[in-house]
């Protein structure tokens, strides 16, 4: 069975980057055709769908936060990491890594598997 686990701090200071982790087990971030991403839900909103790493190591962003993400991994810990620069109040909201054959999905339905999520708070 696959899953998904978040790690990284959870309280972030302005300005300062964001870094979380996704740990899967249970299957290889490198099965074809499927997307890891990451997503996150703000207080009160819905789903925004953030940025994805493709099996083959090919990244796509969120345009709204393209100057700011970046999306890496390391295929021998089967691991894909979030950098998100620049942090600002508004960008607190739990955060949750999911892997789908969906690119860009805005519904959980659109996502095989996802972490339980973790909350960032973006405060001085």
């Amino acid at each position: 069975q696959v899953q998904l686990q978040e790690s990284g701090p959870g309280l972030v200071k302005p300005s300062q980057t964001l870094s979380l982790t996704c740990t899967v087990s249970g299957g290889s971030i490198t099965t074809n055709y499927y997307y890891s991403s990451w997503i996150r839900q703000p207080p009160g909103k819905g789903l925004e769908w953030l940025g994805a790493i493709t099996y083959s190591g090919s990244t796509y962003y969120s345009p709204s936060l393209k100057s700011r993400t970046s999306i890496s991994r390391d295929t021998y810990k089967n691991q894909y990491t979030l950098q998100l620069n620049s942090v600002t109040p508004e960008d607190t909201a739990v955060y949750y890594c999911a892997r789908g054959r969906r690119l860009q999905g805005n519904r959980w339905t659109d996502y095989d598997y996802r972490g339980q999520g973790t909350q960032v708070t973006v405060s001085s």
